[in-house]
């Protein structure tokens, strides 16, 4: 089985939640053993799993919001 980079991304999750049947799995690894852009999806997604099941807070540094703001309405006013 030959897949593309499509068949890859469509079937990211299901290779990471371990949905996919051995045959599509060996053809996954195989594409992303030679696609440094698939290995790049894939790595971006367990990332951004990792980070959303995080539950830690952070605060913002003093003035950050109002900084922000500002700087969001400077390139609104220069996109007019």
């Amino acid at each position: 089985m030959v897949l593309n980079c499509k068949h890859v991304w469509d079937q990211v999750s299901n290779y990471i939640e371990g949905n996919v049947d051995p045959a599509l799995r060996e053809a996954i690894e195989t594409h992303l053993a030679h696609c440094r852009h698939c290995a790049a999806v894939l790595d971006s997604t367990r990332n951004i799993l990792i980070l959303i099941a995080d539950d830690r807070v952070f605060e913002l540094p003093v003035g950050y919001s109002d900084r922000l703001h500002a700087r969001l309405q400077e390139e609104i006013g220069r996109r007019e």
